[in-house]
């Protein structure tokens, strides 16, 4: 017999509500969350935030809830106005539309931060006349940062640099210049590619092209030089995924916000989180 979310995987798709306040998903979430108020209060405000995004509501509801239960484990806000995680439609071939959850960069900012292992960490856009080379006796990125920040916002960015201090004095910065990242977005976001070929504003990388550079160049300088805890750890796996039941997680190539018009249609690749 199928368990109460496969159930849902039909073709007459009941409302999140209801699904979310079943008795056997809900008692689902309060024994996962661990605690009857806060699950109740969970509940609520997913409900609330599917409701306000209609693309959202047209997706699996399991899909939905396995993203945002991933942000609870987390505990970063599942709000779209704080910018720590969102869960973005997404239309798959095969299952239709689904959930993906996105860790924003302040998400990375966070978990970072929450770790208690890092002194100090930043990420910042670089305007016209602010990088200044590399230093010859490390090979390291130097900057000269406009104090004013009237004269400082009429440059044009040039570049993108994230840098962390942690405590015990490891420090290293790592920059790249708008053309890279512009690359880079073409290189790995079909959604962005086919943006800048359509003429299109679909993705995150169209609307917030600055948010998901310094997204990009933080979980770059994190994964590759940083200090992961157990839940940065979490958030990196989960990141750009369709968080199954069972803990797997499906990746998608591109990561696009759906227009129902003119639906994206991609197969992702899972992926057991136990091979990672």
């Amino acid at each position: 017999m199928p368990n109460a979310i496969q159930t849902t995987k039909t073709e007459n798709k009941i409302t999140f509500s209801a699904f979310m306040t079943s008795n056997a998903i809900s008692n689902k979430v309060n024994s996962i969350i661990g605690d009857k108020v806060k699950g109740e209060r969970f509940i609520s405000s997913i409900i609330s935030a599917v409701a306000a995004n209609p693309q959202l509501a047209e997706c699996d509801n399991a899909s939905i809830l396995s993203g945002a239960l991933l942000g609870q484990a987390l505990n970063l806000s599942p709000s779209p106005q704080l910018g720590r995680t969102y869960l973005v439609p997404f239309k798959d071939k095969n299952r239709g539309m689904v959930a993906q959850f996105i860790l924003g960069y302040k998400g990375y900012l966070e978990l970072a931060q929450r770790s208690g292992q890092y002194k100090d960490i930043n990420v910042i856009e670089v305007r016209e006349g602010e990088y200044k080379g590399r230093d010859k006796s490390t090979g390291n990125p130097t900057f000269e940062f406009i104090e004013d920040d009237d004269i400082r916002n009429e440059k044009d960015v040039i570049g993108y640099m994230a840098t962390f201090t942690l405590l015990n004095g490891f420090t290293k910065t790592l920059y790249m210049t708008k053309k890279a990242m512009e690359n880079h977005a073409i290189q790995y976001s079909q959604g962005y590619r086919a943006d800048k070929k359509n003429g299109t504003s679909y993705t995150f990388w169209s609307k917030d092209f600055d948010g998901m550079a310094f997204k990009t160049i933080l979980r770059q300088l994190i994964s590759k030089w940083g200090m992961l805890s157990i839940d940065m750890q979490r958030g990196f796996e989960g990141d750009m995924g369709v968080i199954e039941e069972d803990g797997k997680i499906n990746y998608v190539d591109s990561i696009k916000e759906v227009n129902l018009n003119e639906p994206v249609e991609q197969t992702p690749k899972e992926v057991n989180l136990s091979e990672i």
